[in-house]
C-alpha cells in the first residue's frame, strides 16, 4: 500500500494510495461521468495528456480483456478512482485492471474523494494536475505541475495517429470505400462502418487530399482525437479540399470541431467539457433527443437556429446539448458534409446514435 498524492495547479490536494505504477505523471485533470466502459476510456486516444478521474465509486470490477480496447494501448496520462475492485469477476475477464495499468506504466491514485474532486473541477474548470507515488512534497509536485503545458494550444493529434496507413475490410459484401483521417480513431468507428459493408482506409493526420483520392474514396471521415482544435491547422486545410470536391464527408468530436473551422467558425474550451456516457442531445433535424457518449473539452462556436453562409454554402447546428445549448453537430444545406461533437460509436454504449452511421451510407447513396 504505497502512499500517493493528487495535486491540482490551484494548491488542492488529495492523499490516496497508488494504484497502478508506482511513479510521477502530469496532465490536464478531467472527470468522466461513465458507469461502464472504463477499459474503452482509458484506451480512448481522445484522452491523451489527460488524468482521468471516475465519477463512479468502484473500478474494475469486470476485470480487462483482450477484445474491448479501442486502440494499442493506454492513453490516459494518470488514472483516479475511489475504490478499485480487489479481484475482477466477470465471464470475459481475462486479467485485473490494476495489474494492467502497472505493466503499461499508467500512476493512479485511489482512496481519495473523487465526488470532492470532481465538484471542484465543475467549479473551477479543468486544470492542471500531477500524482505522485515517489515524492509525497505537495508544494514541489504543485510546481512541476505549474511547468506543465495547459491544454489550450496543445496539438496533440500527430501524436496519436497511425504512423503508416491500414486498411479493415468490409463485412459481407463491400458496398462503399471510405478514407478515415486518423486524429486519434477508436476501433469502434471501422466496425460499425465495416458492418455496412464499407471498407474503410486508415491513414495518417498529415495525409494530403492526393493520399486520400488516391483509394479512390466514395467518402471521407474525420475522427476524434485530443488537443486544440485551433493548432489542427492541417486537417483544416484538407477538409476545405474535401468539401470542394464535393466528396461526403462525415466528422466525429474533433472531426466536427475541425470541419467547423473549415467553415469558418471559431472554437473554444469548455469549463470542464463533456464526458460521460449520459449527455442529452436534441437531433433538430428529427426532434429526438438521444442519450449519447461525450468526451470534448472544446466546441465549435456556431449560432444555433438559423442558415449561416459560408464558402461552400449554407450550414447549419444540426444537433445541440440540452444541458448548456452547446452545439453538437453542423450540416451543410449544399454541401454533402455532416458532423456530430459525440460519439455515435460508443463502446459500451450507448447506442442511440448508431443511426448516424446509416445517415453517412445515405449521404453517399445520394452522391452516387
Amino acid at each position: 500500500m504505497t502512499k500517493a498524492i493528487l495535486v491540482l495547479e490551484d494548491g488542492r490536494t488529495f492523499h490516496g494510495t497508488s494504484y497502478g505504477a508506482v511513479g510521477e505523471t502530469f496532465g490536464e485533470a478531467v472527470f468522466t461521468t461513465g458507469m461502464t466502459g472504463y477499459q474503452e476510456t482509458l484506451t480512448d486516444p481522445s484522452f491523451h495528456k489527460q488524468v482521468v478521474v471516475q465519477t463512479a465509486p468502484q473500478i474494475g470490477n469486470t476485470g480487462v480483456n483482450a477484445e474491448d480496447d479501442e486502440s494499442d494501448r493506454i492513453h490516459v496520462a494518470g488514472y483516479v478512482v475511489r475504490d478499485p475492485a480487489r479481484r475482477p469477476s466477470n465471464w470475459r475477464s481475462t486479467g485485473d485492471l490494476g495489474e494492467r495499468l502497472a505493466a503499461e506504466g499508467i500512476v493512479g491514485i485511489s482512496g481519495i474523494d473523487t465526488r470532492a474532486l470532481t465538484r471542484h473541477l465543475r467549479e473551477r474548470g479543468a486544470m492542471r494536475v500531477g500524482i505522485s507515488s515517489l515524492d509525497l512534497d505537495v508544494e514541489g509536485l504543485r510546481q512541476r505541475v505549474l511547468s506543465q503545458p495547459e491544454m489550450l494550444g496543445a496539438d496533440l493529434s500527430a501524436q496519436v495517429t497511425t504512423s503508416s496507413p491500414y486498411k479493415v475490410e468490409a463485412e459481407g459484401e463491400h458496398r462503399y470505400t471510405v478514407a478515415a483521417l486518423d486524429l486519434g480513431i477508436k476501433r469502434n468507428v471501422s466496425r460499425r462502418l465495416a458492418a455496412r459493408g464499407v471498407t474503410t482506409h486508415i491513414f495518417p493526420a498529415s495525409s494530403s487530399i492526393e493520399d486520400l483520392l488516391a483509394v479512390s474514396p466514395d467518402a471521407v471521415f474525420f475522427s476524434p482525437g485530443p488537443g486544440d482544435p485551433a493548432t489542427a491547422d492541417g486537417p483544416v486545410a484538407l477538409a476545405q479540399e474535401v468539401m470542394r470536391r464535393r466528396v461526403p464527408l462525415f466528422g466525429i468530436c474533433f472531426g466536427s470541431q475541425i470541419l467547423g473551422r473549415a467553415l469558418g467558425f471559431g472554437t473554444y474550451k469548455l469549463g470542464y467539457g463533456h464526458r460521460g456516457i449520459n449527455q442529452p442531445v436534441l437531433d433538430k433535424t428529427t426532434g429526438k433527443v438521444e442519450v449519447t457518449s461525450h468526451n470534448h473539452g472544446f466546441a465549435v462556436d456556431a449560432p444555433v437556429g438559423q442558415r449561416i453562409d459560408t464558402e461552400f454554402g449554407g450550414v447549419e447546428v444540426s444537433h445541440v446539448c440540452l444541458n448548456d445549448n452547446v452545439v453538437e453537430g453542423l450540416r451543410g444545406l449544399e454541401v454533402p458534409a455532416f458532423t456530430v461533437q459525440y460519439h455515435p460509436e460508443a463502446a459500451a454504449g450507448p447506442h442511440d446514435a448508431d443511426y448516424l452511421f446509416d445517415r453517412f451510407v445515405e449521404l453517399v447513396e445520394k452522391k452516387g
